[in-house]
């Protein structure tokens, strides 16, 4: 067997995998966009608001993340052996701890949106704009969970088209509605944060409808059912809370250090939020492949794996490797390049924009790391079925290096936004060495199948 793939099929269904992954996240991220600009031009305080909501939201998306990661890599390994009785039963278990964990979060922050915006700025007006948001937008996070459940369970099967589909419908009728409820038109008054809420809580709902009808009327790989969903397999549970619960432990690390991110950042002006959430926006639409390509690697790993094949899986892992620095090369090309024409669509301050410009450039070398690390590590390691790995990384680097060191530069030395940013985004390129090691000495393969 040669060092590299030479297989065809290999790279057909990686790059179909990849597109179609990054598709989806480009459309999810559009939405982001959209509410951005569209908020940008209503009011920047506006902007800032949402711009701290939407760092619960990504904690949430996070966390099911985790819980659908989680499902697929022992759903992949099934799928590997078609095993279809067992991938159903390990995503009722995932969509049980997606539910807890969205409700959970549904309830705190409608309950106690204010208290939860302080943790993040101390900026009144930006807290009451956001508190307005965030009293509706809460609503989606339980939807939001059972739809990414059951988009990664067909993910797992390799059916992902379906994910593309159902966020574009959501990126239209979010675009129309938030055109129509923030400004006040075709009869509607002018609704503001609140507009925009509402907007993406009817996006939501009909993503789930157009999802559930695929899965009742289309789909039939599995031929899931709602009862399919109604009852635990205890042995399935327990091998589910051993494999995913590091992953959702390690996603809810990095999920609450962003959070830790952004109110180091927001502590340092209305300016610096703004600019945080515009370069992070820009960030993630340009980087929907790089994320893409993780997920297709962790399908690809593990139904390899579940199969048998391991000298095969050793092979694809030498050669996404390859892969995944020109993803990030070419990443960083593409952000660097868009950077000046998207900044013109937004109308804030001189000094945001400025700030937006320097972050963005910041983003444009660091990705090179990310599209590797964060590639190797959530999508070989873990889809390999090394679950803990991933989580111990990021525990070390986030925690006592990243953070303490950003929050030394922010608050005892008064550096400049842009000096921080770059201690927030470093780990990005230390994790590399660590990648390369760990996945080139194969300890991360494990079999996780009944």
């Amino acid at each position: 067997m040669t060092r590299f793939s030479k297989n065809k099929s290999f790279y057909k269904i990686f790059f179909t995998l990849t597109a179609s992954i990054a598709l989806q996240n480009f459309i999810i991220y559009a939405v982001n966009l959209a509410d951005n600009v569209m908020l940008g031009a209503y009011s920047q305080t506006a902007l800032s608001g949402v711009a701290l909501v939407n760092q619960f939201q990504f904690l949430l998306q996070m966390l099911i993340t985790g819980v659908s990661e989680g499902i697929i890599v022992l759903a992949s390994q099934y799928w590997g052996q078609k095993n279809i009785s067992a991938m159903k039963k390990i995503s009722s278990v995932g969509m049980l701890m997606g539910l807890i964990i969205s409700i959970g979060m549904m309830v705190v922050t409608f309950t106690l949106p204010e208290q939860c915006l302080y943790l993040l700025t101390n900026d009144a007006a930006v807290v009451a704009e956001g508190a307005k948001y965030l009293r509706i937008v809460c609503f989606t996070y339980p939807i939001f969970a059972i739809t990414n459940v059951l988009i990664c369970t067909l993910r797992s099967a390799q059916t992902v088209k379906i994910g593309f589909i159902v966020s574009a419908s959501a990126l239209v009728f979010n675009i129309i509605l938030n055109y129509v409820l923030i400004y006040g038109k075709l009869f509607f008054p002018a609704m503001g944060v609140r507009g925009a809420a509402v907007a993406t809580l009817i996006s939501r709902i009909i993503e789930i409808i157009v999802l559930l009808f695929y899965i009742i009327k289309i789909d039939k790989k599995l031929n899931l059912k709602l009862k399919d969903y109604l009852s635990l397999d205890k042995s399935f549970f327990r091998d589910y809370v051993k494999t995913a619960v590091p992953v959702i432990l390690s996603s809810a690390v990095w999920g609450v250090a962003m959070g830790v991110q952004t109110a180091i950042l927001g502590h340092m002006g209305d300016n610096t939020i703004a600019a945080n959430s515009i370069a992070t926006t820009i960030f993630q639409i340009v980087t929907v492949v790089t994320y893409g390509s993780a997920n297709a690697a962790g399908v690809i790993i593990g139904k390899t794996i579940g199969q048998g094949d391991i000298p095969l899986a050793k092979q694809y892992s030498r050669t996404m490797q390859l892969l995944f620095l020109g993803i990030g090369i070419t990443t960083g090309l593409v952000l660097f390049a868009v950077t000046e024409p998207v900044l013109h669509l937004y109308k804030v301050t001189a000094e945001a924009l400025i700030l937006s410009r320097h972050f963005c450039h910041i983003l444009s070398i660091t990705v090179v790391g990310t599209a590797y690390q964060m590639a190797v590590h959530t999508g070989i390691v873990r889809g390999g079925g090394d679950t803990r790995f991933v989580l111990i990384v990021d525990s070390i680097f986030m925690w006592l290096i990243v953070l303490p060191i950003s929050a030394i530069a922010a608050f005892k030395f008064n550096l400049s936004p842009v000096i921080v940013f770059i201690c927030l985004k470093s780990d990005q390129i230390l994790k590399c060495a660590v990648a390369v090691v760990k996945v080139n000495r194969y300890t991360w393969i494990k079999k996780l199948t009944r």
